[in-house]
């Protein structure tokens, strides 16, 4: 499970969640005053050390990291961030990563609101104080300090934020910073060294070394769909969010982010962003404070080679499968339509449903994007003029992902027609008011499920809605069977149904039972 973010709520420390806030220890610093840092200024440009070896490593092992990190070092901040404390149903707050929750008074008139705090790293980019960090750490901070190397305290205020890639840009007030760059042309390989700066834990500029695990990791976190994170195995904990990723010639080579952890402590599978994507998002903060996108309205799914099969495509087809189109967006007004195959953007090929995003992300609003689609078999071609990208909170209320509050238990099933396992009925007036099913969803109605079927297995409950199997709308029982028999006809070991559920829209493939 992906840990990032997490805050400390009073005495409450040790949180599990994984690289991201976490509370420090109360320090003393001297004051605050903007100027080089530990007597270094400007750009850091790092030097190949006296032997002049360009820190080569020698066979089989690193020449030592230290005249690298002690080179690099005064570019990395702490950030310390205060926030709000929200009052949850009943007054409590749930601590994240645990399954306790805490009451939360309501303060008196006159009273400054609660408030909790957390901390990440970061690191200068300019001289003039830009700041690179994580927009997790910062989020909805009502005051942001930051930290120097050499023990100072700034107020920071906050340039701009990007979910979808989760950066962030601060600034400090003053000049002659040292600071690093990010390294766009030599891409690392997996296998070379990095070494990891921040502040885990709240300790302090802490070092930490490793290889480039991995690259490409492109399911890390859901809220990032622009990212394509690269996978390191050098120690990264909680606080070490917004840090740097150096090459062992002290060049930015991705911004810490996530870590894969049961525990909440590093297991050595750690995520930056490349440099490759941090850089022209962070340019674009620096300009604007804002990132604008293309954006089309198309809810896209990727499908398992096994889904392809079941719609009769090749295992290895390349595209995305048009999961939902948001009435009233240019996609819709093109002529979109559920259940394209998304194949093509301006001409080029898309692998899957995050290569279409991007590559809709990369359009300018007002741009017209020319999306292929095949639809019963033939390849189409709609000209959809590009709008700008909603927040990401704004599209999780739109498409309905936001989940609420568990459905209510539901009284004994309603009788329906039994196939693979599933009792359906269509839908009704009643059915609707049972369910909470709304008037423009339609469909065949699940009423009952039979235990130890596949149906069991795939998670289906009463209630849920299917409104299609194969790509064709089905209202019946006797349509959702007729597709069924057609899928056994064609030698078919299962079928890919699209399922309304409280929650969202969802696509399951259903196995078929052996006649």
């Amino acid at each position: 499970m992906m840990k990032r973010k997490e805050f400390m709520l009073g005495a409450v420390a040790g949180l599990t969640l994984a690289a991201a806030a976490t509370a420090g220890g109360v320090v003393d610093w001297p004051s605050a005053q903007a100027g080089p840092v530990a007597g270094v200024s400007g750009r850091l440009a790092p030097s190949a050390g006296a032997s002049g070896l360009a820190f080569a490593p020698p066979q089989g092992a690193p020449l030592s990291f230290a005249d690298i990190v002690q080179q690099v070092a005064p570019a990395v901040v702490q950030i310390d961030v205060e926030t709000p404390v929200t009052r949850g149903p009943g007054g409590v707050v749930q601590i994240p990563g645990t399954p306790f929750r805490i009451p939360i008074p309501q303060p008196e008139e006159g009273e400054e609101p609660l408030t909790s705090q957390g901390a990440g790293s970061g690191f200068f980019i300019s001289g003039d104080g830009y700041i690179v960090t994580n927009n997790h750490v910062v989020a909805n901070a009502t005051k942001i300090t930051v930290t120097l190397s050499d023990g100072r305290e700034l107020e920071a205020r906050l340039v701009g934020g990007d979910v979808p890639t989760d950066l962030a840009v601060l600034k400090v007030n003053g000049a002659d910073f040292p600071f690093v760059t990010f390294e766009e042309g030599a891409q690392p390989r997996v296998g070379d060294w990095v070494v990891a700066v921040g502040n885990p834990f709240g300790l302090g500029g802490t070092a930490t070394a490793g290889i480039v695990s991995a690259q490409g990791r492109n399911q890390v976190d859901p809220t990032t769909p622009y990212t394509d994170y690269m996978q390191i195995d050098a120690a990264i904990n909680r606080g070490n969010s917004g840090g740097p990723t150096f090459d062992i010639y002290g060049r930015v080579i991705g911004v810490n982010t996530a870590i894969y952890s049961q525990t909440g402590g590093s297991v050595g599978i750690g995520f930056a962003i490349p440099a490759s994507v941090a850089k022209p998002i962070t340019d674009q903060l620096m300009r604007g404070g804002r990132v604008e996108r293309g954006y089309v309205g198309l809810g896209l799914r990727t499908l398992s080679p096994e889904q392809w099969e079941a719609l009769g495509q090749p295992r290895d087809f390349d595209g995305a499968l048009v999961e939902s189109v948001t009435a009233g967006a240019p996609a819709a007004q093109a002529g979109a339509e559920i259940g394209d195959y998304l194949v093509g953007v301006n001409g080029e090929a898309v692998e899957n449903g995050t290569d279409a995003t991007r590559r809709v992300g990369a359009a300018r609003p007002g741009d017209t994007i020319r999306l292929e689609v095949i639809r019963d078999g033939r390849r189409r071609t709609l000209n959809v003029r590009s709008g700008t990208r909603p927040s990401e909170s704004e599209l999780l209320a739109e498409n309905g992902r936001n989940g609420g509050p568990a459905a209510p238990v539901q009284p004994p099933a309603v009788q329906g027609e039994a196939v693979e396992g599933l009792s359906l009925a269509p839908l009704t007036s009643a059915l609707r008011s049972r369910y909470e099913i709304p008037d423009n969803v339609s469909g065949v109605v699940i009423t009952a499920v039979a235990p130890r079927t596949a149906a069991a297995r795939r998670g289906f409950e009463p209630g849920f809605v299917i409104t299609q199997a194969n790509n064709r709308a089905v209202a019946s029982a006797a349509d959702f069977r007729a597709v069924i028999a057609a899928a056994r006809q064609a030698g078919r070991p299962s079928v890919l149904l699209f399922v309304r559920t409280p929650q969202g829209t969802a696509t399951v493939l259903l196995e078929l039972a052996e006649e």
